[in-house]
């Protein structure tokens, strides 16, 4: 008879893959035998800064030692130095810490519900974007396009308007309907969906300034996966002019520890107030001060600028490589899609990726072979990534 399963106690909500990583160290991750795997993936854009970053451990290190958690009832002092960093970094005017980019999106989502409440609107809407996704709460499950996020859970759709993504025509159309709206919500790059971007770049982006200027609207962007370096800038909207009136983030923002933000400026500035949103884990010491060492790493190292110049090369040698077989790239910094085509069978594509070149990556939106490596990903690593995924693809199209 074939060896029973071993019984698991996790909730079966993953399909992890069948292999158990023991250790990691900057751009890579180790089994218990020491094999060494390039990790490309870096925990869905969470580890920007590498595993195991000399100093997000020194400081999660001297943390533990010290004082780990008080609540909200007290003053933290290194919850206001990560406010202080993470806000001027951000230009926003105050962040609310959360635990996850869900948590954030769920605090913005219930922005956007007040601001309609105080205008007296009876059932305010917010505006989402075709292919997005925004969190696996109720509420931002709702706001998420995934069909497969969202089966099962009743959502309440009835609290948004989906418009393609891109289509500032589609938002204008929804301006001229009179619906209650307070705001547009969307991500300046779709990452799940399937490493998406408006036609006219992140120029898309102050366009839908200007019309909730216009409208009166909060102009909300989800930049848990653009966010904290990963597009070479702190923020994927700095690459324009636009300025938001709040910003989720989360991922990147500690490394690999457990921590999500959620800013605001300008017409969100006084929104919450006290009792009206909280957290009993959010913004602990320990959070607070991986957030602080994060953001002095992404200002004193060149990290970003390398996050560009290595994004750029990957691009372009991997289109380079690739495009006799109908390949195409996008995106940017260390924010990369690899497009094969539409009709691709990616099923095997990350198995053999691990079992054959030692490579971690995925797919997203069916047929986009997403890359999310660290930001301080060196040449030699870069070239590395281009070989095996070059590699990996051309067996997928044979």
């Amino acid at each position: 008879m074939p060896a029973s399963t071993p019984h698991s106690y996790i909730t079966p909500t993953y399909n992890p893959q069948p292999i158990s990583f023991t250790r990691g160290e900057g751009s890579w991750l180790y089994t218990a035998d020491n094999t060494a795997y390039l990790d490309a993936l870096t925990g869905i854009a969470v580890c920007g800064l590498g595993h195991c970053h000399p100093q997000v451990t020194e400081a999660i290190q001297q943390q533990a030692a010290t004082l780990v958690h008080t609540s909200n009832l007290f003053q933290i002092e290194w919850q206001e130095k990560a406010a202080e960093s993470l806000c001027t970094a951000a230009g926003m005017d105050s962040v609310f810490f959360a635990n996850s980019g869900a948590e954030a999106n769920e605090a913005a989502l219930k922005m956007a519900r007040l601001y309609g409440f105080n205008k007296g609107y009876k059932h305010p809407k917010v505006i989402v974007m075709e292919r997005s996704f925004h969190g696996r709460t109720l509420l931002s499950v709702s706001a998420t396009a995934n069909p497969k996020a969202r089966e099962g859970f009743f959502t309440l759709d009835s609290d948004f308007i989906r418009v393609p993504f891109g289509d500032i025509e589609a938002i204008k159309q929804v301006a001229q309907s009179k619906s209650e709206v307070t705001a547009v919500l969307l991500e300046p790059i779709q990452g799940e969906g399937g490493l998406n971007i408006a036609d006219n770049g992140f120029d898309f982006l102050t366009d839908i300034q200007a019309l909730c200027e216009q409208q009166d609207w909060l102009f909300m962007l989800d930049e848990v996966q653009t966010g904290n370096g990963r597009t070479g800038k702190f923020f994927a909207y700095q690459h324009s002019n636009a300025q938001p009136d709040v910003v989720s983030t989360a991922k990147g923002l500690g490394n690999g520890f457990p921590i999500g933000a959620c800013m605001v400026s300008g017409r969100a500035r006084d929104l919450l107030q006290v009792g009206s949103h909280g957290s009993t884990y959010g913004g602990t010491p320990l959070g607070s001060r991986v957030v602080h060492s994060v953001y002095d790493v992404l200002r004193q190292t060149g990290i970003m600028q390398n996050a560009k110049t290595e994004g750029d090369y990957l691009q372009s040698n991997l289109s380079d490589e690739l495009k006799a077989l109908g390949v195409t790239t996008r995106g940017y910094g260390m924010m990369i899609g690899v497009v094969l085509p539409e009709q691709t069978d990616c099923s095997n594509l990350v198995n053999d990726a691990r079992e054959q070149e030692q490579l971690i990556v995925n797919v997203t939106g069916g047929h986009v072979v997403r890359l999310l490596p660290p930001l301080n990903l060196a040449r030699d690593e870069s070239d590395q990534l281009i070989e095996r995924l070059t590699r990996v693809v051309k067996h997928t199209l044979a």
